[in-house]
């Protein structure tokens, strides 16, 4: 069944977050497969404001290791603490960079990223992940999009938790 998605365009982006976030929530509802939802989320993440790039990092083997997105080509792995997405990781808080140049240990999976945002996911207490939104534009982000996107990974947090097994993304 192909789903729809009703946001008003050419509106600023606080409306945007505040029209779908609820149906994000309303389309990861009755899902319960993970890979499927953070890939529809980072789908309507993408369609909603044209980033460059939209994905998750999930923590796995001792490393951030890619999961679903919309955009081109990612780093496939990264150590915590590297890079922005490593970063948000060992501190288990939202980075934004107004200019991923500036950035020290930037890791440019894209050379056309300018500015980045991510925001932890957590689960049980622990990092399970992290959203990694890039941009092709400087200064892409502020603080609308840290207060949207952390609500959007609210919801990823909420249906996580009751998903362990393999088939769930561990």
């Amino acid at each position: 069944m192909a789903e729809s998605l009703a946001f008003s365009r050419g509106a600023d982006r606080g409306k945007i977050y505040e029209e779908i976030v609820p149906q994000i929530a309303a389309l990861v509802d009755s899902e319960p497969d993970l890979t499927a939802n953070l890939a529809n989320i980072a789908a309507v993440l993408k369609q909603a404001f044209g980033f460059f790039w939209v994905g998750f990092y999930l923590t796995k083997q001792g490393q951030l290791v890619l999961g679903p997105f919309q955009g081109p080509l990612a780093c496939t792995r990264i150590d915590f603490g590297k890079g922005v997405c490593g970063h948000a990781y060992a501190t288990r808080e939202t980075v934004l960079v107004p200019n991923v140049d500036e950035f020290p240990g930037h890791i440019a999976c894209a050379s056309e990223s300018r500015s980045e945002i991510v925001v932890p996911i957590i689960k049980d207490g622990e990092v399970f992940g992290v959203l990694d939104v890039d941009s092709d534009k400087l200064n892409d982000f502020g603080q609308l999009d840290e207060a949207g996107l952390r609500q959007v990974v609210g919801v990823i947090e909420r249906i996580i938790q009751g998903h362990t097994n393999s088939g769930q993304l561990e």
